[in-house]
């Protein structure tokens, strides 16, 4: 009742609400929510559409061959990608220092709203992709099978420093952190999912565990993060989510690799859980297209999670983004869908 309480306070003063609590006010005592009610199997096309990938998975090196049978990869059908609007190819981008073909690009969060966009846009762009996850099992639901030469899985838990085996991170040039729970106590803090457990010790045992070759590591944590003493922001932190999450931001910057912090507004569109690739590449950001990018944590307002999602694989190639942290929301109208130099314009006019 705590929780609904306060979604009634916030909408009834007409607050803003932050990425922090795009998520679920289902009290603790509430009746379960069952994730996998939205779920569509992975199936074939009935139009030969490319590409047709299958999917590896992994644990760390402390897995031995001697793994139990439910450890190995499982057989699922192919999924046949299809591109539609906001997820597209991106067009030449004379400053991006690597190429597709050299990135390897590691995606931690990825089976949530946000993170399954990422993996999907990244796969569309044929970039080599390393997904970090809990469940194993969710990798298939999700991408169905894919090539190892364009995804691989492994199994690990940021939470847990022993799970983050050194090997996870070979030749990973670049890091996609959007891990999060939510605001407020709910199912999903089943399991030790709280904010201090997932928004500061999980992305502070990732960070640490990260080599300095990485290139660049982009993370994503919210609007009001510097506002948790003032209203409404105060409200969202009741639970510490925005402090643990600042907590994160700041270890990061104190890590020495390169970085970019991204803070959304409140998500829109989505959560697109247990939907499969084809569902993921069909997703559109309707009217709200158009991106307003922002420093100094001033905005307040509405993202899309699929503009979120492009403009953290955007992020990794943009050089003077490099140290920086910037505020996104969308709005209606034309934006710049997966043009670099667009994103490029839009970064740099942010500048404070």
């Amino acid at each position: 009742m705590l929780a609904l309480s306060l979604m009634r306070l916030v909408r009834a003063l007409k607050f803003p609400i932050p990425m922090a609590t795009q998520l679920i006010f289902t009290p603790l005592s509430s009746s379960p929510v069952a994730l996998d009610r939205f779920s569509i199997a992975p199936r074939r096309s009935a139009v030969s559409v490319r590409p047709s990938l299958s999917i590896s998975r992994r644990s760390s090196s402390s897995e031995t061959s001697t793994s139990s049978p439910s450890r190995r990869a499982a057989a699922a059908p192919v999924v046949n990608a299809v591109k539609e609007e906001v997820i597209e190819s991106p067009a030449a981008d004379s400053e991006a220092p690597s190429s597709a073909s050299s990135k390897l690009v590691l995606v931690a969060g990825g089976s949530g709203g946000v993170g399954q966009l990422v993996v999907a846009s990244l796969l569309e762009r044929n970039i080599k992709t390393r997904l970090l996850l809990r469940d194993l099992d969710k990798a298939i639901s999700l991408f169905g099978q894919q090539d190892e030469e364009r995804l691989q899985v492994w199994q690990g838990d940021t939470r847990n420093p022993e799970d983050l085996d050194p090997s996870m991170f070979e030749g990973v040039t670049h890091v996609i952190c959007c891990t999060g729970t939510t605001a407020f106590p709910s199912k999903r803090w089943e399991g030790d999912n709280s904010p201090e457990r997932v928004d500061w010790e999980g992305v502070r045992n990732l960070i640490s565990a990260l080599p300095s070759s990485i290139k660049r590591v982009v993370l994503v944590s919210s609007v009001g993060i510097t506002k948790s003493n003032e209203l409404p922001w105060s409200i969202m932190n009741l639970f510490g989510v925005l402090k643990y999450k600042k907590m994160g931001e700041d270890f990061l910057r104190q890590s020495g690799l390169p970085f970019t912090i991204l803070r959304p507004g409140r998500l829109t569109d989505g959560p697109y859980t247990s939907y499969d690739l084809n569902t993921l590449l069909k997703a559109t950001a309707g009217q709200r297209r158009a991106v307003v990018v922002g420093q100094g944590d001033k905005l307040v307002g509405e993202v899309s999670r699929l503009v979120v999602a492009e403009a953290c694989i955007q992020l990794l190639d943009i050089e003077f983004a490099k140290g920086e942290t910037y505020e996104i929301n969308s709005v209606e109208g034309e934006g710049p869908g997966s043009d670099p130099q667009k994103w490029r314009e839009l970064f740099k006019s942010a500048k404070v």
